[in-house]
C-alpha cells in the first residue's frame, strides 16, 4: 500500500546496530565487578580461592578490551558474527571464572543471563539460539565440575543438593524466559520503529507533493497574464498576416504553444495545491481526491454523503492536511486492491462528528487477524484466490498501518470490522459483503475554520 520505493532496513541485520564501544563499556563494569568480588571474598571472608586462575580469567577480559580499544575505531559497529563471538567470549570468560569460584554455589553464576539477554535484544534469532544453548551447557558443566569454595580453616562450602539443583533449574528457566521475553520485545520496537520511519517518509512525500503543487498552482497564477498576452497577441498577428501564410503558421503556432503552457500547468497542479483557497475543501471534495488515483483500475467506486438525523444539511468543509489525504488514499487503496467489483465510500456527519466508511465486496478480514490490524508488518487478506488476482503484489503490511497511524494523528478514531459473516458461501452473501474501516473525527478536530479570513499566500521554501 503505497510503501514501494520506501527503503526499509533489513529486518534481520541487527548485529550492526551493536557498538563495540557499549560492550566495551559493558565489560569494563564486569571487570570492576569481578575484582571486586574476587578481593572482598579473599580479604574480608578469608576465602581460600585460587587466585591465579581468577586473575587470570579477569586478565583475559582486560587484555581483550585493550587489543578492542587499539585495534578498532570508537564508532565501530558489529556485525553479526563479531557480536556474536565477542558475546560468546564474555559468557566463556565468566563461566570458567564460576567454574574456578564453587560453581553454583557461587551466587554470582546468575550473570550468565547478561550475554543471553544482550543477544536476544541486538542479534538475530539464531544467534541468540546458540549462545542461549552455550550457557545453558557451561552452567551445567559448572553445577558438576567446578573447583569448590574453602573457607579459611580448609573447609568446603557445601549447600544442600536440592538448594544446587533449584538455582541450576532457575538459571536455565531465567535464560529461556528472559531471552525469549527480551527478544520478543526488542522485536516489537524495531518493527514499530521501522514502521514509524516508513509512515514518516510516506508523510514526508505526501507533503513534498503538495508543495510541488502549491509551486505549480502559484506558477500557473502569476503566468496567467502573460500567456494571454501571448495568445492575444498571436490571434492578432494571424488576422494581419492572412496574405502571408508562411508567417500566419509562426503565429499560429506561438498561440498553440501558449495553450499548451497553459495545460501543462494545469495537469502538474492536479497533485495538489498549496494555496491558501485549496487548504480547505467540503467532505466530498476531499474523498474524491483521496480516491482519485485508484478510480481506474477496473473497479466502480461509488461515493454517497448525508447527514445523519437532525444533523444540518450542508456538509462540512473539512481542513485537507497531507496526513487525511494520505491516509484515506490508502484505504481506498487497500478496498480496491481486495475489491471484487466495487468499493463504496460513504461519508456522513452530525454537528459534532464526522464519519468516514470505506467498504469493500471483497473476501473482508480473517477473523483471526482483525484484532492486529494496523499493526506493522501483519498481513492478511492474502488467500490463494488473491495471489492470482494479484500476481504482483507482495505487501509488507505497512499499508494500513500508515494509514491509521496518520489518520489517528489527525485526531481520527479507526474501526475495522466486516459487514458480514466471512464463511458464509458467495451466493448467501450481501452486495457490500467485504470490509469495513470507518474513520471518525470530531468536528473540531476536522472542520476548517468558518468566517476567517484566508490571508496571504506565503512563499514555499
Amino acid at each position: 500500500m503505497v510503501t514501494a520505493g520506501i527503503p526499509l532496513p533489513e529486518r534481520e541485520m541487527q548485529g550492526n546496530w551493536v557498538r563495540l564501544r557499549t560492550l566495551i563499556l559493558l565489560r569494563w563494569m564486569a571487570i570492576v565487578g569481578q575484582l571486586a568480588a574476587i578481593i572482598v571474598a579473599d580479604r574480608w571472608y578469608g576465602l581460600q580461592l585460587p587466585l591465579g586462575l581468577c586473575y587470570l580469567a579477569v586478565g583475559a577480559s582486560i587484555i581483550a578490551n585493550l587489543f578492542a580499544i587499539t585495534l578498532f575505531p570508537e564508532n565501530k559497529r558489529l556485525n553479526e558474527a563479531e557480536a556474536f563471538f565477542t558475546l560468546l567470549f564474555d559468557l566463556a570468560q565468566l563461566a570458567f571464572l564460576i567454574f574456578v569460584t564453587g560453581g553454583l554455589t557461587n551466587p554470582f553464576a546468575l550473570l550468565v543471563l547478561a550475554p543471553v539477554t544482550i543477544s536476544a535484544s541486538a542479534l538475530r534469532l539464531q544467534s541468540t539460539v546458540l549462545l542461549g544453548m552455550a550457557a545453558i551447557l557451561l552452567i551445567s558443566v559448572a553445577a558438576f565440575w567446578n573447583i569448590p569454595l574453602r573457607f579459611a580453616d580448609g573447609r568446603e562450602l557445601v549447600i544442600p543438593r536440592i538448594f544446587e539443583f533449584g538455582f541450576w533449574l532457575s538459571i536455565v528457566i531465567g535464560i529461556l524466559f528472559i531471552g525469549l521475553y527480551s527478544r520478543r520485545v526488542a522485536t516489537e520496537m524495531r518493527s514499530m520503529s521501522q514502521a514509524l520511519l516508513a509512515t514518516q517518509m510516506a508523510l514526508a512525500r505526501e507533503q513534498k507533493l503538495t508543495d510541488l503543487g502549491g509551486v505549480v498552482a502559484a506558477a500557473a497564477h502569476e503566468l496567467g497574464t502573460p500567456l494571454a498576452t501571448i495568445k492575444l497577441v498571436s490571434a492578432e498577428l494571424m488576422q494581419e498576416l492572412a496574405d502571408r501564410p508562411d508567417l500566419q503558421e509562426d503565429a499560429r503556432l506561438i498561440r498553440d504553444q501558449a495553450d499548451r503552457c497553459r495545460d501543462i500547468l494545469r495537469d502538474m497542479g492536479r497533485a495538489g495545491k498549496d494555496d491558501l483557497h485549496l487548504r480547505q475543501a467540503p467532505l466530498s471534495a476531499a474523498l474524491r481526491e483521496a480516491a482519485e488515483p485508484h478510480m481506474s483500475r477496473g473497479k466502480r467506486v461509488e461515493f454517497s454523503f448525508a447527514p445523519t438525523e437532525g444533523a444540518p444539511e450542508r456538509q462540512p468543509t473539512i481542513v485537507r492536511r497531507p496526513e487525511i489525504i494520505h491516509g484515506l488514499r490508502n484505504l481506498v487503496q487497500n478496498a480496491v486492491d481486495f475489491a471484487r467489483t466495487t468499493v463504496w465510500i460513504e461519508g456522513e456527519w452530525t454537528d459534532r462528528t464526522v464519519t468516514v466508511r470505506i467498504i469493500d465486496d471483497g473476501e473482508g478480514f480473517p477473523p483471526n487477524v482483525i484484532g492486529r490490524i494496523g499493526d506493522p508488518f501483519v498481513r492478511f487478506r492474502r488467500s490463494d484466490r488473491e495471489s492470482a488476482r494479484r500476481p504482483g503484489y507482495d505487501g509488507m503490511g505497512l499499508g494500513l498501518f500508515i494509514a491509521k497511524t496518520l489518520l489517528e494523528r489527525s485526531g481520527a478514531e479507526l474501526t475495522f470490522a466486516n459487514a458480514t459473516d466471512p464463511f458464509l458461501p458467495p451466493e448467501d452473501r450481501p452486495e457490500r459483503c467485504g470490509a469495513v474501516v470507518e474513520a471518525v473525527w470530531a468536528m473540531e478536530d476536522l472542520a476548517a475554520p468558518e468566517g476567517a479570513a484566508l490571508g496571504e499566500n506565503r512563499r514555499i521554501e
